[in-house]
């Protein structure tokens, strides 16, 4: 389950509106012969790319995946039918997918006489899955704000952010994709011009693009987006070892998640209580 989890997070910044999933196949003797991931709606699930790279050692073997197989026709078949089709004796699932429609994937496999076992490693598989499933609590993009006093730090963070994030807002309210052309044709839209000063205007436009994340930088939250952030990075640059600068920038309503040192600063996580 966690190489399934690990896995999974290559398809952060491209599977909106969809979720990062992640699967491996073990044959009988469970060994890994299979993995795959989401790469963006409209395309093969997790499972039907790790089952395409197992081929025939899938019969009798696991399915490991970070959430529930889906059991409904989209733009592509339900990935329980790929998994019964492919022979599969097992499927191991560390979270339930809250938008599964009737009786849920789970359900049929189980209907199918393959054994299912759920929430396996439910708490690491959130580390990828959360931000999407957050989004589909409070329908609205997950929001990550990044900031600081330290132009260099806040440029190399938002550097590696924006590859796991499916929009990013600049200074000014502009909007850009966080991996160009990511998500493909027809399924992801990128607002034209600035984001308009007003929160739930913001926040709407950005909800309309198919977006499960968004990073807001610096004080693009001209829009007040970082003010209502699901989760912080603040780079406050060093101090002296006795110093009178007063108290850390840092927003209300977090609970600190990390505090590490970096070259020249030190960088701050929150998540919001």
């Amino acid at each position: 389950m966690r190489r399934a989890i690990v896995v999974s997070a290559q398809g952060l910044g491209s599977s909106s509106p969809n979720p990062p999933v992640g699967c491996v196949i073990l044959d009988r003797g469970g060994r890994v012969v299979g993995e795959g991931f989401h790469v963006r709606k409209g395309e093969a699930h997790a499972e039907v790319n790790a089952l395409a790279a197992a081929g025939g050692r899938a019969v009798g073997g696991t399915a490991v995946v970070t959430l529930e197989p889906c059991n409904h026709y989209g733009r592509t078949p339900p990935c329980r039918e790929a998994l019964i089709d492919a022979g599969v004796a097992r499927v191991v699932i560390a979270v339930m997918d809250p938008t599964s429609r009737g009786e849920g994937g789970a359900a049929l496999l189980r209907e199918a006489g393959v054994e299912v076992e759920q929430g396996v490693l439910a708490e690491e598989a959130l580390l990828v899955l959360g931000p999407w499933l957050e989004s589909l609590t409070r329908e609205r993009p997950f929001i990550t704000w990044v900031y600081g006093g330290g132009d260099a730090a806040v440029t190399g963070e938002v550097r590696l952010l924006r590859e796991s994030h499916d929009l990013v807002v600049l200074a000014g309210g502009v909007v850009e994709e966080g991996r160009a052309g990511s998500h493909g044709d027809g399924v992801f839209r990128v607002p034209e011009g600035p984001l308009e000063s007003d929160v739930r205007g913001a926040l709407k436009v950005l909800g309309g693009t198919g977006a499960r994340s968004v990073l807001v930088v610096g004080d693009a939250g001209a829009a007040g987006l970082g003010k209502i952030a699901n989760r912080f990075i603040c780079c406050l640059p060093f101090t002296g070892e006795s110093s009178d600068a007063g108290p850390a920038p840092l927003p209300a309503g977090f609970r600190l998640s990390e505090v590490t040192r970096g070259v020249g600063y030190v960088r701050v996580v929150g998540q919001r209580i």
